[in-house]
């Protein structure tokens, strides 16, 4: 919290009324501010409001001093809005929570779903608690926050737990100053909380009963469905190779890596590497899902995460998850409750039907969940956290901009690893992760999530940002509001927004926006973009070279035609000479008809997307012809990488219409080389990385002798690898470039909202200034 500067107006009895705003809400600050109060024999009150927390304290001069020193340690992410001094009213007060003011404009800040605590966690394994073995306990520091709220403040009667009176031990709990669920909102018991039921014949509903049953079929192969905070789970023992395929098979995700809960950090230990930084990000508030290397000893089925070094690791959070864990005493599998590509379950009647088929068992309970939010992944680069999804445990708290809008702003973002904002002033409040929205289901569930978090922060959104793509759904629902003002945002702009929103800079750089695809200006389909850029606009100064996309979109489903394309701009007609593998596998009639489809411009828009270069080097290696999932090929060619690369290949950089060109096919001639040779592919492979960080590295150095920028930052989904963006980060640095990559929103699609965001504040500021 910002310290507290006061002038006393004079010794005595004094009185002041403190408006404290920020992540104040459900993190138990109201029972610590009593608590404080009653620790320096203060009297007044403290309670919850639109605008944040109120506090009107009285009491001793040096006392009241000593108060607002301290009220400043008690909750970091808030701050004080105004210190108001008062008449004393003299009469001897005790200190009080009071009813929430529910009067003026909003202004809350919510608060994410945060992890058992200790304290539950010790509760929960006590025999002699009250609260023993059960799985839904809370306190006014833990559990469901974002998840369980219907509107704010966070006050029991506007969550999910206003269907659980509480009874008169949790009530006494709830009176006592010195409990520690002094005025926990989620406060419940056995008696009166929410309970589990295990759907399934013949098994008792008490916990023990249903959490053992679990266990044993979790051991015995089975399949799980079981609802936590955000959505359903299906889990499945990770060690068994048979249940592993039986997952896959019947969730109809073939080789996408599926996320492993375990025990602790010790256990991480034994299955992955884990660094000092990765093991706090595992045991942060978060609780993201993280991305480590996997030992060779690892005692889980290779099929977890076929193809990858990776093994995406998470540690319980939930008192369920703990005492599942505590009984298996092996990592579970711990995967969303859908089916591929399809937004996660979490109403009780649509996980029902959508999950029957694919669970064994479902073990749920009676706790509405009022908004999904899917667990959120991410890795360490550069001993810094990245995320790849933000979700669960970030959402919704908001992100900072360094322009404030002067307008309610809705920023809805892309529609791969969909995620929106909407925007109070200089604040973004980013949405969860919710998918591809050309999914009817994920579209709804879009929706859902922009009316909730609406409702939360009481935005109304004026002014509508959005992606340059017509077919986007995001951008069709943009297009149908009625009474906005809407701003188009060209994509790759906007991933350079984004990423210097994230650092929380205000200027002109060099963007690297490398892809997968993006509506270019040109109507092209970018993605290996070099741009000259800061909120307002930005130029392209450079791009790899355009190739063609046989077939469109499907050549992001099928590498081969990729590899054959970029063979193609290589050596033409004579790529069928070639002594390849890739050549001699080749469909020739298929490629013959392509290729004429290319010659009359039939469904073979051009590209420069860094992406699909990524997968026609996999396919030329035999890594993958066709994906099951967007970037497996990329991602697989990078865990095929060694870690160093002894050369990279020649690229040529050429000026076209005042840009700079990369001869991408000259990428690839190398690749070739290396393969006639019989060069191992994961040196070819490291070759490649190596060759694409010099040529950011190059490319930038050219636009600064033009430009004078020095500060460069990097945006995309393609800056997810984790090899190709740190080479590219030393290097740039070794440059002496200032680099920007991202953080707090992820490099891919998931963040692009957040730099819609930015570029429509800093086009009202500027309008507004013109005027």
């Amino acid at each position: 919290m910002t310290a507290i500067a006061h002038v006393p107006p004079a010794p005595g009895i004094r009185r002041c009324t403190i408006a404290i705003e920020g992540v104040v809400q459900g993190v138990g600050f109201r029972p610590a501010v009593c608590r404080l109060a009653n620790r320096h024999r203060l009297g007044g009150s403290v309670r919850n409001s639109l605008q944040g927390v109120l506090v009107d304290v009285e009491g001793d001069a040096d006392a009241l001093d000593r108060f607002l020193r301290d009220l400043a340690s008690l909750a970091p992410r808030a701050s004080l809005r105004a210190v108001h001094w008062r008449t004393p009213r003299g009469a001897a007060r005790a200190f009080a929570i009071e009813p929430s003011d529910l009067g003026g404009p909003a202004r809350l800040l919510p608060t994410p779903d945060v992890p058992t605590c200790e304290d539950c966690l010790a509760e929960v394994r006590d025999p002699r608690a009250r609260r023993h073995r059960y799985p839904l306990l809370t306190c006014a520091v833990c559990g469901p926050r974002f998840t369980i709220v219907r509107a704010l403040p966070f006050d029991r009667e506007r969550t999910a737990m206003a269907d659980f009176p509480p009874c008169a031990s949790c009530r006494g709990e709830y009176e006592a100053p010195g409990d520690r669920r002094f005025h926990a909102e989620t406060i419940a018991c056995p008696a009166c909380g929410p309970r589990l039921t295990l759907l399934a014949p013949d098994v008792g509903n008490g916990v023990a009963d249903a959490v053992a049953a679990v266990a044993a079929a979790l051991v015995e192969g089975g399949i799980v469905a079981i609802k936590g905070i955000g959505g359903y789970h299906l889990a499945c023992d990770a060690t068994r190779a048979d249940a592993v395929a039986m997952l896959r098979r019947r969730k109809r995700r073939d080789a996408k890596p599926l996320a492993v809960m375990v025990r602790d950090v010790d256990v991480a230990r034994r299955l992955c590497e884990v660094s000092h930084a990765e093991a706090r990000l595992l045991t942060s508030a978060a609780r993201p899902i993280v991305l480590l290397v996997r030992r060779p000893t690892a005692a889980v089925t290779p099929d977890v995460a076929p193809g990858t070094r990776r093994l995406g690791l998470m540690l319980p959070y939930t008192p369920l998850h703990h005492l599942l864990l505590d009984a298996v005493d092996r990592p579970l599998v711990m995967t969303s409750g859908n089916v591929s590509d399809d937004v996660i379950a979490y109403r009780d009647d649509d996980a029902a039907g959508r999950l029957r088929g694919i669970a064994d068992l479902v073990l749920t309970h009676d706790r509405p969940i009022e908004m999904f939010c899917d667990d959120s992944v991410a890795q360490v680069v550069r001993e810094t956290p990245r995320l790849i999804r933000r979700s669960r445990g970030y959402v919704p708290l908001a992100i900072r901009l360094p322009v404030a809008a002067s307008r309610p702003v809705l920023a809805c973002g892309g529609d791969l690893k969909s995620a929106f904002a909407l925007v109070r002033g200089r604040e973004a409040f980013m949405s969860q992760h919710v998918g591809d929205l050309t999914h009817e289901r994920a579209f709804r569930a879009w929706a859902d999530a922009l009316g909730h978090l609406r409702r939360l922060v009481d935005v109304t959104p004026v002014v509508v940002a959005h992606d340059l793509h017509p077919a986007y759904r995001s951008t069709v629902y943009a297009r149908s509001l009625e009474g906005v003002e809407r701003i188009a945002v060209q994509h790759h702009h906007a991933h350079v927004a984004s990423c210097l929103a994230d650092n929380g800079v205000d200027r002109r750089v060099i963007g690297v926006a490398w892809d997968g695809t993006g509506h270019g200006a040109d109507g092209h389909a970018w993605g290996g973009e070099f741009l000259v850029a800061d909120f307002a606009g930005f130029e392209r100064a450079g791009h790899l070279e355009y190739v063609p996309l046989p077939g469109g979109d499907r050549a992001a489903r099928e590498p081969w035609r990729m590899a054959a394309a970029f063979l193609q701009a290589a050596y033409g007609e004579a790529m069928h000479d070639l002594d390849l593998a890739f050549v001699r596998r080749l469909d020739r009639a298929a490629w013959r008809l392509l290729g004429q489809a290319i010659a009359r411009g039939l469904n073979a828009p051009l590209t420069s997307s860094a992406g699909r270069l990524f997968d026609a080097v996999a396919s030329l290696l035999g890594v993958r012809d066709r994906v099951g999932f967007e970037a497996q090929a990329a991602m697989e060619l990078e865990a095929l990488a060694g870690p160093r690369a002894d050369r990279t290949y020649a690229t040529a950089v050429v000026e076209r219409d005042a840009r700079l060109v990369v001869r991408t096919p000259d990428i690839v001639r190398g690749v070739v080389e290396d393969l006639v040779r019989q060069t191992p592919p994961a040196t070819i492979a490291a070759r490649f990385h190596a060759t694409l960080a010099e040529v950011v590295v190059h490319v930038c150095r050219r636009i600064r002798e033009r430009t004078g920028l020095d500060a460069v930052a990097l945006s995309g989904g393609v800056f997810q690898n984790a090899w190709l963006l740190e080479s590219a980060v030393a290097g740039l640095a070794a440059a002496e470039f200032e680099v920007y990559s991202h953080r707090q929103v992820p490099a891919n699609d998931g963040g692009l909202a957040l730099g819609q965001a930015a570029v429509a504040a800093r086009r009202l500021a500027d309008a507004e200034g013109a005027r």
